[in-house]
């Protein structure tokens, strides 16, 4: 992000960070409004039932993603006794990715209608790449999420589908050592191993077909 700003690439760097907090909006309002659907009222409670940016996004997990291209949102509190489903945790999980999918979807699709309308608008540089940016943000984000290592949405669905006795393992590993993990892989993507670059061609191989328009 970064060099965007040395280059002078300033439009980009703010349609970037536009299409992020509308990105990681979305996936935490994902799992509030999962987690109100399985009975837990928590989230909403705490005032994260919503698709307000500023109920969602942490100012250092932004300032992360421009200084190092890795940043986070503000977690959102839930208490799986209150699930009404023994899928709780993992569905609740999968909300958020799930959430990115299909704005992925819809974002892509309003786009190539529009294209393929012959609306002026939409073949502009400004609109081509904001509507592009925002909707290949939302799959990244939910593969990223989808790891799983640390934090990560995607360790609660994997715990779930192991055996009991791996799962136990596994979740107790995870929690002492995969933060660390996760963040030396952060690390060495930062110092130019293309640890994630699966993830972008994954990405566009998924946008591609989204686009059903």
């Amino acid at each position: 992000m970064l060099p965007l700003l040395y280059n002078q690439q300033y439009a980009l760097f703010v349609l970037i960070i536009i299409s992020l907090i509308i990105s990681l909006t979305f996936h935490e309002y994902g799992h509030a409004a999962s987690a109100k659907l399985l009975g837990d009222d928590t989230a909403e409670r705490m005032g994260r039932l919503n698709i307000n940016p500023i109920a969602h996004i942490d100012p250092m997990g932004l300032l992360m993603v421009v200084l190092v291209g890795f940043g986070y949102a503000k977690p959102v509190p839930t208490n799986p006794r209150n699930y009404t489903s023994k899928l709780g945790i993992p569905l609740v999980a999968a909300a958020g990715p799930a959430m990115n999918l299909l704005l992925a979807f819809i974002v892509i699709n309003i786009y190539a209608i529009g294209v393929n309308s012959g609306n002026a608008w939409f073949a502009q540089p400004g609109p081509e790449t904001f509507f592009i940016f925002l909707a290949s943000i939302n799959l990244l984000l939910m593969l990223f999420n989808l790891i799983p290592l640390g934090p990560l949405d995607g360790h609660y669905i994997l715990g779930y589908f192991l055996p009991d006795r791996i799962a136990r393992v596994y979740l107790e590993y995870n929690s002492r050592y995969g933060h660390f993990v996760f963040l030396g892989l952060i690390l060495l993507s930062i110092l130019g191993i293309p640890i994630f670059s699966r993830l972008m061609s994954v990405s566009q191989s998924i946008l591609q077909r989204l686009i059903i328009f």
